[in-house]
C-alpha cells in the first residue's frame, strides 16, 4: 500500500507521536548523565532530578518577598495577559474580517491599511508600545493583540471574500440586505475559520507575550526565564519552556475540540 493512501488510527497515531518526543527525552537524559559524569556541577544540561529540586521551592514554596508561589503567579499573569491580547484580536478579526470580506466598499477604504500593518514586524513596534502605553499591562496586552490581529483579520475577510456567490444572491432574492448577510451568511461560516485562525495565532501570540515580559516585567514566565538566564539557571529554563509549551499544546487540543464540537458540519473542510 502506497504511503499516501495510508489511514492511522488514533491510537496509533498517539503512539507514533509519542515515539520522538521520548527520543528526544532519552537523548537528553543521556547527554546530562555524560557531562555531569565529567563535571558533576555543570550547568548547560542539567539532570532531572536537578530540575524537580530547582521546581520543587518555585512550585511549592512562598517567595519571602512577595509571599507569592513564584511558579503560579508567573503562569497566572502570562495566561492573563495572552488571553486578553487573544481575546482583543480575536474580536477585532472578526468583526472587520465580516465587514472587509463581504463589503467591497470596506474593503476598497481598510484593505491597504490591514495590508499595510500586517506587514510590519510586532517586534519593531515594542519600544513604541512601551513609550505611548507605559510598562504595564496594556503595552504587553496591546503587543499580543497587534501582533496577531491583522494577519487573523485577512484570514477571515480572504475566506469571507471567497464564499460562493451564488449564497449572496440567493440570500438577496429572498429578501435580505446587507446586513441579514453579514449575520445569516457570511458569519456562520466565518465562526470555524475564526478557531483555525486562533489556532495559528497561537504561535506568535507566546512569542509576544514572551518578549514583552523579558523587557519589562516583574513577573511571568517570559520574565523568570530572562531573570534566570544571568546566573545559567538551566535547572529552571527548561522546566518552564516545557510547561509553555505544554500550555500552548493544551490551548490548541481546547481549540480544536471546541471547533469539532460547535461546528461538526465544517470538519471536512478544516481537515
Amino acid at each position: 500500500m502506497r504511503w499516501v493512501n495510508r489511514q492511522i488510527s488514533r491510537s496509533d497515531r498517539l503512539l507514533w507521536g509519542a515515539a520522538p518526543i521520548l527520543l528526544l527525552v532519552l537523548l537528553y537524559i543521556f547527554a546530562a548523565a555524560g557531562r555531569h559524569a565529567v563535571n558533576p556541577s555543570d550547568k548547560i544540561l542539567p539532570l532531572p532530578s536537578g530540575m524537580a529540586q530547582a521546581m520543587s521551592s518555585l512550585i511549592f514554596e512562598r517567595d519571602m518577598l512577595s509571599g507569592q508561589y513564584l511558579f503560579w503567579a508567573d503562569t497566572l499573569a502570562s495566561l492573563q495577559r495572552l488571553g486578553l491580547g487573544l481575546g482583543i484580536a480575536t474580536l477585532v478579526a472578526l468583526v472587520l474580517g465580516l465587514l472587509l470580506g463581504a463589503l467591497p466598499p470596506v474593503r476598497a477604504v481598510l484593505g491597504p491599511l490591514v495590508t499595510a500593518i500586517a506587514v510590519i514586524p510586532p517586534i519593531a513596534l515594542l519600544p513604541i508600545l512601551f513609550i505611548a502605553l507605559g510598562l504595564g499591562e496594556t503595552a504587553k496586552v496591546a503587543l499580543i493583540a497587534i501582533g496577531i490581529a491583522p494577519v487573523m483579520l485577512r484570514d477571515i475577510a480572504g475566506h469571507v471574500a471567497a464564499l460562493p456567490r451564488e449564497q449572496i444572491i440567493k440570500a438577496q432574492t429572498l429578501g435580505a440586505g446587507s446586513w441579514q448577510i453579514l449575520i445569516r451568511v457570511a458569519l456562520p461560516q466565518a465562526l470555524p475559520r475564526l478557531f483555525q485562525a486562533v489556532r495559528l495565532a497561537l504561535g506568535p501570540a507566546w512569542v509576544f507575550l514572551i518578549s514583552s515580559e523579558a523587557i519589562a516585567s516583574d513577573v511571568g514566565l517570559g520574565y523568570r526565564i530572562f531573570l534566570v538566564r544571568r546566573y545559567l539557571s538551566m535547572d529552571v529554563i527548561i522546566p518552564y519552556v516545557a510547561w509553555i509549551a505544554l500550555l500552548a499544546i493544551a490551548m490548541d487540543v481546547a481549540l480544536a475540540w471546541g471547533s469539532r464540537r460547535c461546528f461538526p458540519w465544517a470538519q471536512g473542510a478544516n481537515h
